[in-house]
């Protein structure tokens, strides 16, 4: 495979990524800049007036964008952010300074303990508290038995590096209710949360409503550029507003996120729902062609000795896949399948931070490209990338 920098190795995936004819989600930094910009510039006017003047400091377009992802969710005022990581920061330590309480609780696979460096406490100066390690949210039952009190519940909806995992309606709603319990605000990391509806069988603002803010992203699941929206009461947004400020994302203009993400409210918002649905159908076939005997041996052993496909059933359109070998061979024969057949399964396999060595995780979106895939296909692709995983692991000679 050879030692090559991991620039080279992205503009590798990404040619690859482009070429292919067959792909499960294409992600908006996957095209060239001139194609991106082309494509905001032709599609930029069914979503807002370009005769008008561009933004200035959050007027204009951002305003718009603010005004209609506030009624979406059903807050009375929203603030655009140009990072969830800035956006959330702020919305906690607005809440610690009215509850008086700069303790959060939160679960140790949330984006802030484990994508921030330590942002919450080394900028904010908030403190974090778990009220559970197992791979989901905490129960109810774990909320009231906390140890100590927290001014703030931040909840991941849904919990990504656990699986993009959800609760069960029910369990959501007791669990906020054990918060307000012990007089604790509840926060939601919403980056994901336009794909959550249909597993809680809710309307988004049935959902977002049962928080007392909610942050939302625009890259993530609706294909924009950047920026995130945090949504809350008047109060609350306005002094998110200062705090914005103070930590830099008052930019002086912000159009081309804007109006990416007024596009994907249009465009993507409503396919969610297709996505989320075919994801399951993905996931079912992957589970099948793991199992299935291998090439030759009719009633023999599976393609794999072990394999995980988590959840069984995707809470939403993205979910992961476990398998026994190193990261480095798996990212080798996908990239090797995508080139050679124009078929794209699996993008990325990563080592887990935790468990034993040689085994991989790769985390499987469907968009729109997913739906022209049949169960049969998801199956041949899958047989087809197992091959070229037999041989890679051969080339690489084996394992230490």
């Amino acid at each position: 495979m050879g030692d090559i920098s991991e620039q080279d190795q992205r503009r590798r995936r990404l040619a690859a990524w482009k070429a292919s004819g067959r792909i499960l989600w294409r992600g908006s930094a996957d095209r060239p800049l001139g194609e991106r910009l082309a494509s905001l510039a032709a599609d930029a006017s069914s979503v807002h007036d370009l005769d008008g003047w561009t933004d200035v400091y959050g007027d204009g377009v951002v305003a718009e964008l603010e005004s209609r992802v506030a009624d979406l969710l059903g807050f009375p005022a929203a603030a655009f952010f140009p990072t969830g990581t800035m956006a959330q920061q702020v919305a906690l330590r607005c809440w610690a300074g009215r509850t008086g309480n700069a303790t959060v609780a939160l679960h140790p696979l949330s984006h802030p303990e484990v994508h921030e460096g330590g942002a919450l406490s080394v900028v904010s100066g908030l403190r974090t508290v778990h009220p559970t390690s197992a791979p989901r949210l905490p129960t109810a039952e774990e909320i009231h038995g906390a140890d100590e009190p927290f001014g703030t519940l931040m909840l991941e909806l849904p919990l990504r590096d656990a699986g993009f995992v959800l609760p069960a309606w029910d369990e959501l709603v007791d669990v906020v209710a054990a918060a307000r319990e012990r007089d604790a605000v509840v926060h939601f990391d919403g980056a994901r949360l336009w794909e959550c509806e249909t597993h809680f069988g809710r309307p988004l603002k049935e959902i977002a409503g049962l928080a007392d803010s909610v942050y939302v992203s625009f890259y993530k699941s609706l294909d924009g550029m950047s920026g995130a929206m945090l949504v809350g009461p008047s109060a609350v947004v306005e002094e998110a507003r200062v705090w914005r400020h103070r930590y830099g994302g008052q930019l002086f203009q912000q159009y081309p996120a804007a109006l990416s993400a007024l596009l994907g409210l249009d465009r993507e918002l409503p396919r969610l729902p297709s996505y989320v649905a075919h994801a399951r159908v993905v996931a079912t076939a992957l589970a099948e062609g793991f199992g299935a005997p291998a090439p030759g041996a009719a009633g023999g052993p599976a393609v794999v000795p072990w394999f995980r496909v988590h959840p069984r059933t995707p809470h939403t359109h993205q979910f992961q896949v476990w398998l026994p070998y190193d990261a480095a061979v798996l990212n080798e024969a996908a990239v090797r399948q995508a080139e050679k057949s124009g078929v794209t399964l699996f993008r990325r396999w990563f080592e887990p931070d935790a468990g034993p060595p040689g085994v991989a995780v790769a985390e499987v979106t469907v968009g729109s490209a997913g739906l022209e895939w049949t169960a049969d296909d998801v199956r041949r692709a899958l047989g087809e990338f197992m091959a070229r995983v037999a041989r890679v692991a051969a080339e690489s000679g084996p394992a230490d």
